[in-house]
């Protein structure tokens, strides 16, 4: 049986494309770092407590859909 030290050495924890793009896309055209970004199956989650953020890239969706390369469903919640 493994240790739990030996399972931890062997995880992956970096990031994936998708999210470091979305991310990336937020601090490069709206200068603003306070996003936090689910991944799903089918769908990407995007949140974040300024609602006027939210409202700008629900204009700018299919701009962050191409900026991820993704085809999942894109949603966007305050909180």
């Amino acid at each position: 049986m493994d240790s739990l030290a030996e399972i931890l050495a062997n995880k992956d924890f970096s990031l994936p494309d998708e999210v470091k793009a979305i991310k990336a896309f937020v601090a490069e055209n709206y200068d603003n770092r306070d996003v936090t970004v689910k991944l799903l199956n089918q769908e990407i989650i995007i949140m974040s407590r300024s609602a006027s953020l939210i409202g700008s890239l629900r204009l700018n969706a299919p701009a962050l859909a191409r900026a991820a390369g993704t085809v999942k469903r894109i949603r966007f919640r305050i909180g």
